[in-house]
């Protein structure tokens, strides 16, 4: 029964990790997509003043938390929401990976991800059955599609869908009668032409056409709030949805903790924070990005989000070791593409000094000076 799961990926890393990790200076770690900034103190006081919870909180989350994230997605991403259509989730993948099973779906159904995609989804397919599938075009979706995950920004490649191309994705679900679920975790965190235009919802009005029918959106606070370690997140919809997948977390007692939704309620009501974290994010891309250009690489979509996708147009495990020769761990794209990559995710999460380091590290290799 448990080899339904492949070995997780991050230990095919290793022996990686471990050539870095003998560089003279020490390795720079630019794997993992993990907060290193500090949670924002505003969130800290308020998981302080909530320690006191002896009673066991509402799996649908209390009505103060509802609220505030239904007022959030109204004046961040431009949703309408009543408190009904919202819930709160242990982290964002936690839902991703069970979502299948919490929607009945076994053999003979189909879950669609990204050609590019976050690991989880294949997770979620393989604990219920169901078979995966990697394609970006709707077209190509097979009829008997039970559940449709899209990823915008995207996790690894930071690839951002605007409103034409995500309202085809919502039609053809709806032609097939699926599900399509959509993993907006890093939309606070546009770059670019993304820096100023709001980067849209599947629930945004123009995407979805006035309807919420067999739509969800899925949040986490993990990244624009430093909050990985709570693990904050949330997930919008119908009422329809919504309410039977609340039921079905009742009964395997999957809460949020309630001084967990007392700081998501105040994260969601600062705003300086995230402006402010977004500017760290803005200057470490530019160190590393101007860098990792000067070494050779070219820059795949990377339009939003905490990473940066980028090939040398060779295999890429034989860029993760020269990276690693380098004293730099990166993730290989082939623990996102169903099919041989050539590309490897380099994450702009690392502190400032490690970010400058590594960056150094890169142009000193072609004997550049920055």
């Amino acid at each position: 029964m448990f080899d339904r799961l492949p070995e997780y990926p991050w230990q095919k890393l290793k022996p990686y990790q471990a050539i870095a990790e003998k560089h003279a200076n020490g390795m720079v770690d630019l794997s993992v997509g993990s907060p290193v900034d500090a949670t924002p103190q505003v969130i800290q006081d308020a998981i302080k003043d909530a320690t006191n919870a002896p009673g066991y909180p509402s799996t649908a989350g209390s009505l103060e938390f509802r609220e505030a994230v239904a007022e959030w997605f109204g004046r961040r991403r431009g949703v309408q929401l009543t408190p009904d259509q919202v819930m709160p989730t242990i982290g964002s993948k936690e839902f991703i990976s069970f979502l299948p099973l919490m929607l009945g779906l076994g053999k003979g159904d189909v879950v669609v991800q990204p050609s590019v995609a976050y690991t989880a989804y294949v997770v979620g397919a393989a604990l219920c059955g169901a078979e995966i599938i990697s394609e970006d075009d709707p077209n190509k979706w097979p009829e008997n599609t039970k559940l449709i995950w899209i990823n915008s920004p995207g996790n690894p490649d930071g690839r951002v869908l605007d409103v034409d191309q995500m309202r085809s994705c919502v039609r053809r679900a709806r032609e097939l009668g699926a599900v399509l679920a959509s993993d907006e975790c890093y939309a606070e965190l546009g770059w670019g032409r993304w820096a100023e235009e709001r980067i849209p919802s599947v629930l945004d009005p123009r995407v979805c056409e006035g309807s919420y029918e067999n739509l969800l959106a899925v949040y986490s606070l993990s990244k624009q709030s430093n909050l990985a370690g709570y693990r904050a997140a949330f997930v919008a919809g119908p009422e329809s949805l919504i309410k039977p997948i609340v039921n079905i977390r009742m009964h395997s007692g999957l809460m949020m903790p309630a001084p967990v939704q007392k700081a998501v309620i105040a994260a969601l009501g600062d705003e300086e924070h995230v402006a402010h974290e977004r500017e760290i994010y803005r200057k470490r891309r530019e160190v590393l990005l101007e860098a990792i250009k000067a070494y050779g690489f070219e820059i795949a979509d990377s339009e939003a989000g905490l990473y940066l996708w980028a090939t040398l147009d060779e295999n890429c495990w034989d860029t993760v070791t020269k990276m690693a020769e380098l004293g730099i761990l990166v993730v290989p794209g082939e623990f996102y593409e169903s099919k041989g990559s050539k590309y490897v995710r380099f994450s702009i999460t690392a502190s400032d000094e490690k970010i400058a380091e590594g960056a150094a590290r890169l142009t000193n290799a072609l004997g550049l000076t920055q």
